[in-house]
């Protein structure tokens, strides 16, 4: 069984135990802050989320260019937008442990460090779901290999 076999069958379970973890470090951060936090800092999460439910929505066999097609500029589109919520969720927490490190009345700096987590730990699930790590993780050890074999004959041959 090689790497890309192996991916895909435990791929999608690694890439929803990252989301799980994400949501964790803000549950928990919720939970254990001293005062309540407010609604805004819910936000970004909540955006983050809704920005990988928007990259999930479109197939990868939609993405091929076709020339004939009319509605690739639509899809492009719609990326570009999850695109957009994703990473502007990620400043928005960037921007509220700023917040939260500056301003002492207001929840804690673990609170903020926690809802950057939750964004990039999201993130990081669409990027273990949709590419195919096993490929590049495949090329490499392939690379590697190649090299150490090349390495051994050049080492044989000096001997």
């Amino acid at each position: 069984m090689d790497l890309a076999e192996l991916w895909a069958i435990f791929g999608p379970g690694f890439s929803g135990a990252v989301f799980g973890t994400g949501w964790w470090f803000w549950v928990d951060a919720v939970v254990c802050s001293s005062v309540q936090v407010p609604f805004v800092h819910y936000l970004p999460g909540i955006f983050a989320s809704l920005g990988a439910l928007m990259f999930n929505c479109v197939r990868k066999e939609d993405i091929d260019y076709s020339p004939y097609d009319e509605g690739e500029w639509r899809l492009k589109l719609w990326l570009f937008i999850a695109y957009v919520v994703a990473f502007v969720s990620l400043a928005a927490s960037v921007g509220l442990l700023i917040q939260d490190s500056v301003v002492k009345t207001g929840p804690s700096t673990w609170t903020g460090v926690a809802g950057v987590f939750q964004c990039v730990f999201v993130l990081i699930r669409y990027t273990c779901q949709r590419f195919k790590w096993a490929n590049v993780l495949d090329i490499a050890l392939r690379v590697r290999n190649a090299h150490w074999h090349t390495l051994h004959l050049q080492l044989r041959y000096m001997l």
